[in-house]
């Protein structure tokens, strides 16, 4: 694999990713709007698996295009218009999946292609990824002084938003895969 091609597939992890995110994001704000904590704490939080997904699959563009999607929804959403604020959240919201991801392929010795991927090994991607990602973003939040953020009740809700938003997406894309198959749709798109 050439320079080149290496730099245009990590241009086109990065694209996807952060497109890919945006639209599941707002996807989800309209979806689970009665669900809202507070402020970027939801009690079912789809993307959260879409992170997963995207920094397994892609590695570090996946995370750069998360964290750059993630940077621009909060500086437009949200949180206040404080700079420092909306790209440390992009940061944490890209790099904590992506420290999860760097954790599990040493520990757990998973795969390049994620070949042997399984049931447990996945449910542990998710706890230490949701863990890490509840935990950084509020010790963010509190750290910035951002108000109604930054407490054990935030770090709970979000940690089993992203959770919940993990085994449910997870399960879909699953659902959606068998479907295919049984279909005989997915031969055709391979």
């Amino acid at each position: 694999m050439t320079i080149f091609s290496l730099i245009r597939t990590g241009i086109v992890g990065c694209l996807i990713s952060a497109f890919a995110y945006a639209l599941l994001f707002y996807s989800n704000a309209w979806l689970t709007s009665e669900l809202v904590f507070s402020s970027g704490v939801n009690w079912i939080y789809l993307p959260a698996g879409l992170r997963l997904f995207l920094t397994l699959i892609f590695g570090l563009p996946g995370a750069i295009g998360i964290g750059v999607a993630s940077f621009l929804i909060s500086y437009a959403g949200a949180l206040p218009h404080d700079l420092v604020l909306c790209i440390g959240t992009g940061v944490i919201s890209g790099f904590a999946p992506y420290l999860a991801r760097l954790i599990i392929f040493s520990n757990i010795k998973l795969e390049p292609d994620l070949s042997n991927l399984s049931l447990p090994n996945l449910l542990v991607c998710i706890f230490l990824y949701a863990l890490l990602c509840a935990g950084l973003h509020q010790a963010w939040y509190r750290l910035m002084g951002l108000e109604d953020s930054g407490s054990l009740n935030h770090f709970a809700v979000m940690f089993v938003g992203d959770v919940l938003g993990s085994l449910l997406l997870i399960s879909l894309i699953k659902a959606s895969l068998d479907f295919l198959r049984r279909t005989g749709r997915l031969g055709r798109l391979s």
